[in-house]
């Protein structure tokens, strides 16, 4: 055997020394070390079966997070509405919301997105039904793409005729 196999590891000749060691077992007699009270001490809550207290508890003082300020708000409209930067759309064709939906881009719980961001676009893109920001819009144009605006619904018995006026 060469000096180069004899100084390779191999899963035989691997040692565990101090690595492995036994679990202690306590409350088996005092010679151990660890008798009679197993090593919590004596009484207590801490010493009795199932004992101790929750997480954060200080003992009945007000506890740190309670005492540090709350801040912050989560918007329950932002559950539904994603924004997606323009250089992601890159090489797309036909922008909509199943589109982006159908590559992964948003989740399947979208239901409002607006594109945002300037970028050198590569391809045409034909955006349909999705907001569209004015600097997101011009590089879309200049590329020469196009940009089917969002229809508004307007509610017929909101909106005064002329001759009421």
């Amino acid at each position: 055997m060469s000096e180069s196999e004899a100084n390779t590891m191999s899963l035989n000749s691997l040692s565990n020394k101090g690595t492995a060691q036994n679990r202690k077992r306590v409350g088996r007699g005092m010679g151990s070390g660890n008798g009679k009270t197993a090593g919590r001490g004596h009484k207590g809550q801490k010493s009795r079966s199932g004992g101790g207290v929750r997480l954060g508890f200080e003992g009945g003082q007000m506890p740190l997070q309670m005492r540090l300020p709350k801040f912050g708000f989560s918007s329950r409209k932002n559950n539904y509405l994603k924004e997606v930067n323009i250089k992601n759309l890159n090489g797309m064709g036909v922008v909509s919301l199943a589109t982006l939906k159908e590559s992964k881009i948003i989740p399947n719980s979208v239901k409002k997105v607006k594109i945002f961001g300037t970028f050198d676009l590569e391809s045409k893109l034909t955006v349909e039904g999705i907001k569209v920001t004015k600097g997101a819009k011009a590089s879309i144009e200049k590329a020469g793409g196009t940009v089917v605006e969002v229809e508004k619904n307007i509610d017929s018995n909101n909106v005064k005729k002329e001759s009421e006026k």
